[in-house]
């Protein structure tokens, strides 16, 4: 089976590629062959080099190709991983930096940080899209690719329900809760529902009986994990629901856009500095590639939302959270349901159709769904809370706003379409002026299509 991945030259590449190597099912359903696809060689230079190290002794290690060619790249794939970062991480930095001077939140996927990235993104992606469509038109996607609910539902309006969105947020969040209750998160099952980085755990069910009450009345429980740390007992419980941790930046706004600006630098611009350390050392040919990859991950993974953290106490992530291994577990878990007809219940995002109550049938949403050779079926979530739809709603507005800015047919000869990414910004409850929007817009230089 050939798995290609776009973005291969991406830092968190070897991840998956550690994920392939532990899958020992037999070659029929198992990826033999993997093409690294990207715009940038050195960085894929790097990314070889490690993976060369990682396959050293591993005989069924599937075989590595490389290549900057995306037609190359795509044909005679069964699945492709999309993880592309237009712009690189020189790109969030602006996405990131331009917001935070208007006072208002500057990052990756939320508010208008994540609104600036969709709008360089989507078009690029969609033109992916068409190209799987015409060279692998059989292929499954998997799409990486942030803001991950945006991106996935412009790819199916090409692609159709052969494009699927994952996050590893979800699935964190019910682990760590499962664990907190002295729960197996292997045995347990989650209530879910949301849009990607915007989403709830409504129940952890273990044995037949939901364990997340018991979870909530317990203070010392509830505060022993990332979750728990970032809002607090008492907002938990009013809240009657565990919210995905990037919920911080709308419960917590005033706290969490001070912190961030008091940091010495934003998470796109350390990003970008240590990984061009990272990628200067192993495209260099020296060996120890991987020692210099895990030395850097870890670092990576022990900073992560760290402007949050701060916010709330100062407090480091527990050591089960650093292994790095997510999103990655997820993909192969999706590729092998799909591929080996091997039944599975995954939180991911798809296309809603009855699902969730509120939302119409095309719009994206994050839920757990039934996976097998025939795709993924999100499963009825039944009512949601109001607080929680409304919001929902409010950014799915805004993603559609995104995707009509980048890909109406006046955007596709003039750059972004103005007013659909005026209203994408002035929209998202995170930036407080229509005016500012417009700042925001002017300053980060969106509306020059990539």
């Amino acid at each position: 089976m050939r798995l290609t991945v776009l973005g291969g030259g991406g830092f968190r590449m070897p991840l998956v590629y550690r994920a392939l190597l532990d899958d020992t099912g037999d070659e029929a359903g198992r990826c033999t062959e993997l093409v690294l696809y990207d715009t940038d060689r050195r960085r894929l230079d790097a990314i070889r080099a490690v993976l060369a190290e990682q396959a050293t002794g591993r005989s069924t290690a599937p075989a590595v190709r490389a290549t900057t060619d995306l037609d190359q790249a795509l044909r005679g794939a069964d699945f492709v991983f999309s993880a592309i970062r237009v712009g690189g991480l020189e790109g969030r930095a602006n996405d990131e930096r331009v917001p935070l001077g208007e006072g208002v939140l500057g990052q990756e996927t939320v508010g208008a940080g994540g609104v600036l990235y969709g709008l360089r993104t989507l078009p690029v992606a969609v033109r992916i899209a068409e190209r799987i469509a015409t060279v692998a038109p059989d292929a499954w996607v998997i799409n990486f690719t942030n803001p991950a609910g945006m991106v996935t539902e412009a790819m199916q309006r090409v692609l159709g329900d052969r494009v699927i969105g994952i996050c590893d947020s979800p699935v964190g969040l019910c682990r760590r809760a499962a664990r907190a209750v002295g729960a197996d998160p292997d045995r347990a099952t989650y209530d879910y529902v949301g849009l990607n980085h915007l989403g709830w755990l409504r129940r952890v069910v273990v044995d037949g009986r939901d364990r997340l009450p018991e979870l909530l009345g317990d203070t010392g429980a509830l505060e022993s994990f990332e979750e728990g740390k970032l809002f607090g007992a008492e907002w938990l419980r009013a809240l009657g629901a565990l919210p995905n941790e990037y919920l911080h930046y709308y419960y917590f706004n005033r706290e969490a856009v001070a912190s961030i600006r008091q940091a010495p630098a934003t998470r796109g611009e350390f990003l970008r500095d240590q990984q061009a350390r990272f990628y200067e050392t192993a495209g260099s040919g020296a060996p120890g590639a991987l020692r210099e990859w895990e030395r850097t991950r870890l670092e990576r993974e022990a900073t992560y939302m760290a402007e949050s953290r701060e916010a709330t106490g100062g407090w480091e992530r527990d050591s089960c959270d650093l292994d790095g291994g997510g999103y990655d577990r997820i993909a192969l878990a999706l590729m092998r349901a799909i591929a080996r007809d091997e039944r599975a219940t995954l939180i991911l995002n798809v296309r809603n159709r009855t699902a969730v109550p509120g939302l119409d049938e095309d719009a994206v949403v994050e839920v757990p769904c039934l996976v097998d050779a025939g795709g993924a079926r999100p499963l009825a979530t039944g009512a949601v809370a109001p607080d929680q739809l409304g919001l929902m709603l409010t950014i799915k507005a805004v993603e559609r706003s995104a995707i009509e800015a980048a890909t109406t047919e006046a955007g596709s000869d003039s750059g972004i379409t103005r007013g659909a990414a005026l209203r994408a910004l002035a929209l998202h409850p995170l930036v407080d002026s229509v005016k500012v929007a417009g700042r925001i817009l002017d300053a980060s230089g969106a509306l020059t299509r990539p």
